[in-house]
Formats: structure tokens, C-alpha cells, sequence
């Protein structure tokens, strides 16, 4: 008797679709970017073609025009998508938007589906996703963004937010507010869909940070913004899946937010290791091929290791979201442990290249400085570290064993 890790026929052929798509479509037209050609016009000729072969929002079931994959099938598609960071993109299944597409359809109205999922889904606009405010941090029920009802019409929405990503590209926000302090903690809050751009949804400015940015890069929606909400007037009917449910609804999407951060740096890790490998065999030192450097193998087989183990862990997960099993523990095992295997890799290749590694005639220099902020965004190490301490310590109460919590219950 054996565990079968057998990838269904019709999930490894899409897997290869995309791997082709992106090596003989994406990475070619980052080149043309470089080179000095129109944004909208190189990413509108990739959709364009990524639709006619069927490659358009591979999580969003048929009905709704994706490709409706399940879980298993768009780890491997987005594990291969994140080479390229025109590959989420020439699909429309990038960040943040992705995440709040599963949102709206999750819970929204047929009114806010027809007004405004559907153009997203037809790549027609972007969105993004206000919740992470300063003075919170990463604590979400912190947030003092106030949203209170003018009669029955409107509610009235004060505040401010931070680190809005994409918001500077963005035609809709989504918003959360508190609407009711006296509720429990995580029934405070409720989400609002705003229309952009709207004279009560400032964006003060877009945040600079460690990150290796250019014009292309905000245009690409990689910016972080500040946003000003002052006497915001949302429409009642904008409310998105009833007051109260703010917090949870966040929470799902943030799940989704960082699997898929984890997928593409996978991606991100292959190609930076593919690259190492191709320089250090194309080179010598000292009268010696570099690749046959001890040091040099041992550097690379430590990159295997952890992308080996990266690859397990996604796939691990993507299992249990297809039984609808509890993946919580694992979810945020991997989140952390994603974000520190992509640095590794991603230095490792720096470190191999040398001065040209560190230069930016390669784009390892800008995933390195990139890369920085997946220890930070959708909650920062330590939080996901306390809770997986926290469930190891419950599982040995409950059990006698912390294996429950540690992958000891794998399937």
C-alpha cells in the first residue's frame, strides 16, 4: 500500500500549457518592457491571447468565464505563473486583485457581482483591498476607520489606511471600517465597496520602500499607497456580505492572499536557481569549472532542498483545501516558511553570479530587494509563528503529542 502522489492527467497537462505559456510569451515580453515598449499595449496583446487559448482566471469556476480549477491545479499554474511578473498578469490572476475577486463572489450580491465583479473578471478593471491601517498594524481588529449609517441610504466612512497595494491602479477598493465598536472583536467591522475615484478616498501618496522601483513598477500596480478617507459617502447596497462579517471575510481572503504569494515564489526560487546553475556551468576560476566546486554544489543542493520542501508543503495544502479540511495550521507554517526559502534562493544566486548578481543587468537584484516584504505582508512572521506555537501547545493538551501540529497527521 502506497500514498499515491500521482498528479491527475488534466491538472499536469494545464501545468505544462502554462509553463509553455510563460517561457515562450511572458518572459519574452518583460524583454520588450525593458526595451522601452507601451505597458498597456504589451499586456493587452498577451491577454488578449491568453484568453483565445483558454488561460484566464484559473480559479473562477467556468460559469463566471475562468477555467474553474481546483486547488491542486492552480498550485501548479501559479507555481509556474510567478517566473514571469507579467505571468499573474497576462491571466488576470494577480495580487490583490485575485483574492478580492474570490471575496465578491463569495459574498457578494447578484447586483454587486453584475456592477462589479464582472469587469474584473473580465480584466476590464483592478481593485484593491483597504484594511491595514498604521496604528493597528498587524493586529486588524485594531483598525479605527469608522463607517456609520446616514439613515438608510448611505453609511459615512472616516479614517485612514495603509499600505493599500495596487491602490494607485485600482478602480475599485474595497474598504473596511468599524460599524459597531460595542460588538465583539471580530464582529466590529463590516466591508464596503467603493467606487474610484472618489473625492473621500485619497491617496496621500504611494509609500517608497526597500524595493527596486521605476515607473513600471506602479504602473504594473506594485505601489503601496497611504489613502485619506474623509466623509466617504458608500451607498448601502455597496455593503459587502452584511455588517459584522468584515473581519472573517478578510481573514478568507487574506488565506487565499498568502498561498498564492507562496506559489509564485516558488516560481520566483526555480528561476533564480535555474539561472545560478546556468552561470556557474558556464564558467571558471582559478583553471576550474566553478560548477565543480564543492562549496558551489553544496550551495545549490541547499536551494534543492528548500525548494523540494516548498513544493510538498503547497501541494500538501492544496490537498486538504480540496477534502475542505482545516489548513489553518499549515497554511501559516508555510507562509513563513515560503517567505525565507525565496530570500535563500534568491541570495544564493546573487552570491553565485557575484558583481553581476548584485548589479541589475539581471533581475535577481530587484526580486532580492522585492522579496523583503513577503516576511511582512499579510501578517508578519512572529504573528503566524505565536499562533502555529500557540496550536502546538493546544494539540499536546489535547492530546499527549504536539504531531497533530507538525505535520503528524498528514493526510
Amino acid at each position: 500500500m502506497s500514498i499515491d502522489f500521482e498528479v491527475p492527467p488534466e491538472a499536469k497537462a494545464i501545468r505544462e500549457r502554462v509553463r509553455q505559456w510563460v517561457h515562450d510569451e511572458c518572459i519574452p515580453a518583460e524583454n520588450r518592457l525593458i526595451a522601452g515598449e507601451d505597458y498597456k499595449t504589451v499586456l493587452n496583446v498577451l491577454r488578449v491571447k491568453a484568453r483565445a487559448q483558454g488561460l484566464w482566471c484559473p480559479f473562477i469556476p467556468k460559469e463566471h468565464g475562468g477555467m474553474g480549477l481546483g486547488p491542486l491545479a492552480n498550485a501548479l499554474v501559479q507555481m509556474e505563473l510567478g517566473e514571469s511578473y507579467l505571468g499573474a498578469l497576462s491571466m488576470n490572476t494577480q495580487g490583490p486583485d485575485d483574492a478580492t475577486m474570490l471575496t465578491l463572489l463569495a459574498h457578494g450580491t447578484e447586483f454587486q457581482k453584475e456592477k462589479f465583479l464582472k469587469p474584473l473578471l473580465n480584466g476590464e478593471k483592478r481593485i484593491c483591498y483597504s484594511m491595514t491601517e498604521k496604528a493597528a498594524g498587524a493586529d486588524a481588529t485594531g483598525m479605527q476607520t469608522r463607517a456609520v449609517k446616514d439613515g438608510n441610504e448611505n453609511y459615512i466612512l472616516n479614517g485612514e489606511k495603509w499600505f493599500s497595494s495596487a491602490a494607485s491602479v485600482a478602480d475599485i477598493a474595497l474598504v473596511m471600517a468599524k460599524t459597531d465598536p460595542d460588538a465583539p472583536r471580530h464582529q466590529q467591522f463590516s466591508t464596503f465597496i467603493v467606487e474610484l475615484p472618489n473625492p473621500g478616498y485619497r491617496i496621500v501618496r504611494d509609500i517608497e520602500t526597500m524595493a527596486a522601483e521605476g515607473p513600471l513598477s506602479h504602473i504594473l500596480g506594485g505601489g503601496h499607497s497611504e489613502i485619506e478617507i474623509k466623509d466617504l459617502v458608500v451607498p448601502a447596497e455597496n455593503l459587502l456580505g452584511g455588517e459584522g462579517n468584515g473581519f472573517n471575510m478578510g481573514q478568507h481572503r487574506l488565506a487565499y492572499g498568502r498561498l498564492r504569494h507562496g506559489m509564485h515564489n516558488v516560481a520566483m526560487a526555480q528561476r533564480a536557481l535555474d539561472m545560478a546553475v546556468g552561470h556557474v556551468t558556464s564558467r571558471s576560476t582559478f583553471g576550474k569549472p566553478l560548477h565543480e566546486r564543492q562549496g558551489v554544489q553544496f550551495m545549490l543542493a541547499e536551494c534543492a532542498s528548500q525548494l523540494y520542501i516548498a513544493r510538498l508543503m503547497l501541494l500538501h495544502i492544496a490537498y486538504k483545501a480540496e477534502k475542505g479540511l482545516d489548513l489553518r495550521q499549515e497554511n501559516g507554517i508555510a507562509k513563513v516558511y515560503l517567505a525565507h526559502m525565496v530570500h535563500h534562493v534568491v541570495d544564493t544566486a546573487i552570491q553565485l553570479h557575484g558583481a553581476l548578481g548584485y548589479s541589475t543587468d539581471t533581475p535577481l537584484a530587484r526580486w532580492y530587494t522585492h522579496i523583503r516584504s513577503q516576511r511582512l505582508v499579510d501578517g508578519p512572521d512572529e504573528v503566524h509563528r505565536w499562533t502555529t506555537g500557540r496550536n502546538v501547545i493546544k494539540a499536546y493538551q489535547q492530546f499527549g503529542t504536539t504531531a497533530s501540529a507538525a505535520g503528524g497527521d498528514l493526510l
